[in-house]
């Protein structure tokens, strides 16, 4: 997580990832290639659907995250190697828990993720090798939690 290794990355620590745009030809063109339902495709069908209006795939949301998440620790990465620092590499994720899509994500929305740190503990089974557990989540422009999720990534130790 952005370069840091298991010692240095404390519980509370939130990190802003940055924020996606959601347009009407962005939702629809992810819909067609990965969620195609009438709803993320065609604005009178929507209006017919469970929202009542377009709106983005949840999968499209959560790439919105992924986006941000990867420039994010790409940036902080390049940051500590202009220091002269080596960063830490972003290890494999076990999975994440307590998806939620809170409310639609529509045309002109702009969702603004973080990432913030819940709790970190070493992995016996990995010996230099630690689990990093991060709350994630996006807000839409108004403030309003529209996407979160329970995230866990292996994060490695500094070599002793």
């Amino acid at each position: 997580m952005i370069g840091l290794y298991l010692e240095d990355i404390e519980a509370g620590r939130v990190v802003d990832l940055g924020s996606h745009h959601f347009t009407r030809e962005a939702i629809i063109a992810f819909a067609r290639q990965y969620d195609p339902q009438p709803f993320h495709l065609d604005e009178e069908a929507a209006r017919n659907g469970p929202f009542g209006v377009l709106s983005a795939s949840g999968w499209h949301t959560a790439a919105g995250w992924m986006k941000c998440y990867v420039a994010t620790n790409q940036a902080a990465e390049a940051a500590l190697r202009a220091q002269g620092h080596v960063p830490a590499p972003v290890g494999p994720s076990p999975g994440f828990t307590n998806l939620r899509w809170l409310r639609p994500v529509t045309p002109g929305d702009t969702i603004t993720y973080r990432s913030t740190v819940m709790a970190k503990r070493d992995l016996n089974s990995r010996p230099g090798w630690g689990l990093v557990f991060s709350m994630n989540e996006g807000f839409n422009q108004k403030g309003e939690l529209v996407f979160s999720f329970e995230g866990k990534v292996l994060t490695p130790k500094r070599a002793q």
